[in-house]
Order: structure tokens, then C-alpha cells, then sequence
């Protein structure tokens, strides 16, 4: 198949004009003009931008299902949904709930890796519950424990090793051991903690690179007790998510993240299963209740409960804040896929690489998307 006349931002993150042809689910040539034969499947892309498939790492549910159900066909649903939005891959997110039923969704997800329907799961990230209670947010406190790399291992071996991501609060990890045995086996992000900035040094000197929902749940930025957030700024190895649904963060405050630390900047959706659901509605994230509210999602106390946000909703959105198209698209694509180890498979556009593509139109809106 050949997607000709089209605005293709290219491996280097860069528009120009450009082919691509795609044989068996992969890009084969990406040029400035290709030849093909007349009995050739060719698309006139007319102009409209091809950008990579979103990479959503960070994402508990969408279409009325949540990735901590241990439910294949919700999880199905929620994967369909996904690819109306962009998203190519992700990272199904799961919650700070019993340990029987982290199990029962890591068996799940990973029974569900091969389905070829929406967009494709590339491995879990479990965000409980290894985290501070005086952090906790939406997350329940009932099932929160300290971090202990052997309950890790166990979930870890029980899937099959397809866990990616797995956060800590690290002031909880009280022998101290937890980052430098688990960043072997996958990222270890620092989330949901009360830690200050010199915790979260000395943290990521132990082997945390990551940062989860950059802002929320952690210690702010003050100019003299700098926090987690100041902690990341500081170090170039750390990569920090930002929801960027405009309730979680200021546009402001993304506009100066992206202009001090424009490629490790994760982009993700944090979505929980009201996101594609009509607003007014209800549901469950972990043992909480949600409600959800001009598109804001909170408990009954008002606590914000994830979003209801999606990463293609994100772009436009970031678009909108002055953040330039092709560092936004970097964002939720290739530093995500880096963050997993998926950089040499998916994230951007290049020969050897899925085919994993959206069409946008001039106003950023999809007109197809390829998987």
C-alpha cells in the first residue's frame, strides 16, 4: 500500500512532503516521491498531515471499562475506543486495589496482547500500590502497601514480564532496595509521594527515570524547597507525564515544562473508564466512586479522580497553548515509546518501523489512522 501527496512528520520530527509505502504492517520506504504499479492500493492523502500512532502509557480505562476489572471483552472495548482517538498503543494502568485483583487484570491484559481490534496493548503499568497514603489522590488506601520488590516480582512473573512501568513513592520504601531491583526488569517512576527534593535526587540516583503525572500528587515547585517537580527539572534523565486536559495543569505551567525540558516530556491521558462516556455519568476508579462533571472527574470529596481526556483531545489542546505541532506529537509518541524500551518499534515514522499512523486534516482532526 502506498499513502502518497501527504505532510508526513518524519523521524527527525520534521514536516515535509512525503510518501510512505507499507507492506505487511510496516513502513518499507518513506521518500519524497515513490513509484508504484497501477495495480498498487494507492491512497491520495491530498495534503493532510501523517503523524505516529499515539503511544498512551499512562490510561486506566475509556468506553465504560478500566483496565483493574480483569474483564477482556471491557478491555477490548476500551482498546477500540482508543484507536478512534489515535492512540496505537498503550499501556493499560492499573490501580491501588487487592493484591487478588492486581492479578486477576495483569492475567487479563496480557491474555488480550494479541488481539488484532484496536489499538495494541504493549505492556502494563502498574501504578499502585506502592505509594505514600498522605499522596494517594483517587487512589484507595485500603490495599496501599510499602514497596516491597518481592510482591513486584511476583506480579512481574505472573504476566510474563510484560509490566513496564511501576511507580514508587520512595520515602515509603523503608529497606531501601525496591528502585535498584526493579529498574532492572522495567522504568520505575517516582508518583504519589511526599518526598522532597533531595528524596527525589537521591531517587533517582537509585535508578528512577520517570515521573508520574508531572505536578499532581507530589511535592510543587517553590524557590527554596524545589520538590519533586524542581527535582525533575534538575535532572536530564528523568522523563515527566503531563495530563494536559487544562483542569490537572495550567497552560501556562505546560508552556514553561515543554520550554525547559521539551524532549522528556510524556504526554498521557491518565483516562479512567468515564473518558468516551457522556458527561453526567458515573463510575468506578479502584474502590472510589466518580463523577464526572464538564468533562472533570472527582470523587465525592472533590478530589480530582483521573481524567476523562485522550491524547488526540490533548493535542489539539496543546496546539491551542502555542506548543508547536511537532513537539507536542514527539511527546505522546516517541519519548513515551522510549520510556518503555518500544523505541526501535513504534513512536515514529521510519522504514523497519509498525505502520502506525494518523491522518489529521488542517485542523487537526482524524481523517483515518493505520495500525
Amino acid at each position: 500500500m502506498f499513502l502518497i501527496n501527504a505532510n508526513v512528520l518524519d523521524d527527525k520530527f520534521c514536516l515535509r512532503k512525503a510518501d510512505i509505502e507499507i507492506e505487511d504492517g510496516k513502513i518499507v520506504r518513506l521518500e519524497d516521491s515513490l513509484p508504484y504499479k497501477e495495480e498498487d492500493l494507492v491512497v491520495d492523502c491530498a495534503g493532510y498531515t501523517i503523524v505516529p500512532g499515539f503511544v498512551d502509557v499512562h490510561v486506566h480505562g475509556g468506553a465504560g471499562a478500566d483496565s483493574s476489572d480483569g474483564d477482556a471483552e471491557g478491555l477490548r472495548n476500551m482498546a477500540k475506543f482508543l484507536l478512534t482517538k489515535g492512540v496505537t498503543s498503550f499501556c493499560p494502568t492499573t490501580m491501588t486495589v487487592s493484591d487478588a485483583e492486581i492479578l486477576k487484570a495483569l492475567e487479563t491484559i496480557r491474555s488480550c496482547m494479541d488481539d488484532k481490534e484496536g489499538a495494541k496493548i504493549v505492556g502494563v503499568n502498574l501504578e499502585g500500590p506502592f505509594i505514600s497514603p498522605k499522596k494517594k489522590g483517587a487512589q484507595g488506601d485500603e490495599f496501599i502497601q510499602a514497596p516491597d520488590y518481592d510482591v513486584f516480582k511476583k506480579y512481574y512473573d505472573s504476566c510474563g514480564g510484560i509490566i513496564k512501568l511501576v511507580d514508587i513513592a520512595p520515602e515509603c520504601d523503608v529497606r531501601g532496595d525496591f528502585v535498584e531491583k526493579a529498574s532492572k526488569l522495567c522504568t520505575v517512576s517516582i508518583a504519589h509521594t511526599a518526598t522532597d527534593y533531595d528524596g527525589a535526587v537521591d531517587a533517582f540516583k537509585k535508578g528512577v527515570t520517570h515521573a508520574t503525572h508531572l505536578y499532581n500528587a507530589m511535592s510543587g515547585l517553590a524557590h527554596r524547597a524545589p520538590g519533586v517537580v524542581g527535582a525533575v527539572f534538575d535532572n536530564e534523565n528523568v522523563c515527566g507525564e503531563l495530563i494536559c486536559d487544562g483542569i490537572h495543569i495550567h497552560p501556562a505551567v505546560v508552556r514553561t515544562t515543554f520550554k525547559l525540558m521539551p524532549e522528556r516530556v510524556c504526554v498521557i491521558s491518565d483516562a479512567m473508564r468515564l473518558s468516551g462516556v457522556e458527561d453526567g455519568g458515573q463510575g468506578m476508579l479502584g474502590v472510589n466512586m466518580v463523577t464526572v462533571k464538564d468533562g472533570k472527574a472527582t470523587l465525592p470529596d472533590g478530589t480530582i479522580a483521573g481524567s476523562v481526556t485522550n491524547l488526540h483531545a490533548e493535542l489539539k489542546n496543546l496546539v491551542s497553548w502555542g506548543i508547536p505541532l511537532e513537539t507536542a506529537v514527539r511527546a505522546m509518541t516517541l519519548t513515551p515509546a522510549k520510556e518503555i524500551g518500544m523505541e526501535n518499534e513504534i513512536g515514529s515514522l521510519a522504514p523497519g518501523k509498525r505502520a502506525d499512523l494518523v491522518v489529521l486534516d488542517e485542523n487537526l482532526e482524524i481523517v483515518a489512522v493505520y495500525h
